[in-house]
């Protein structure tokens, strides 16, 4: 989410000063199969429920995958590093090692919409034809927020300079998943995988 929290670190340097890794939160990476594309979650776990496994299956062995994950039982709000200021070191690094970067995220609207940024407007494009034929509600951002177009968003920092992002209002990852807000007790739906399996089609292209 990015139109109304205040991150309370400036970055991953002081973050890391505060925070405890493998308690507080996890860093998970694969750098894929040669692909240049990276899949990317930089507000996953309990920050923005639901963003890594939806990542992580789109991306599979195929392609590079990046989360950074909130493990805390509650407060992972603290976590949050918006994503022009994203900085921790092996998230910039597979971002910058990939020539395409499609970071994965979430807003707390209960509307069923995702919106979509970035600056790679072709990608943009193909994605929301796929989701839209695919039955979803997704447009390109024009919101003050969401439009990831500066250069300084963790999905721009590829080596095209131009990726792109999604939002995915709350409402949309409640059909997602059962018990979204409980990680124990989460479970997959078709709505999941009819998500996932139309990025990855929209990907391939």
């Amino acid at each position: 989410m990015t139109l109304t929290i205040q991150d309370v670190y400036s970055g991953y340097e002081e973050l890391k000063q505060h925070e405890q890794e493998g308690a507080d939160y996890l860093i998970l990476f694969r750098e894929g199969s040669g692909s240049d594309i990276a899949l990317m979650a930089p507000h996953g776990g309990g920050i923005e429920p639901g963003t890594v496994e939806i990542a992580d299956a789109i991306a599979r062995d195929e392609y590079a995958f990046y989360a950074f994950k909130g493990m805390k039982k509650r407060g992972n709000s603290v976590l949050h590093v918006t994503s022009n200021r994203f900085d921790e070191p092996i998230g910039v690094r597979i971002a910058a090692q990939a020539e395409r970067v499609i970071t994965f995220h979430g807003y707390h609207g209960a509307e069923d919409w995702i919106y979509i940024g970035g600056r790679n407007t072709d990608v943009m494009e193909r994605i929301r034809n796929h989701l839209t034929d695919a039955g979803f509600h997704a447009e390109i951002s024009l919101k003050p927020g969401l439009r990831a177009i500066s250069p300084d968003n963790i999905c721009n920092r590829c080596r095209s300079g131009k990726g792109v992002q999604l939002e995915i209002s709350r409402g949309v990852r409640e059909k997602m998943f059962e018990n979204l807000p409980r990680r124990s007790h989460r479970t997959r739906t078709r709505l999941f995988y009819r998500f996932t399996d139309t990025l990855i089609q929209a990907i391939r292209q």
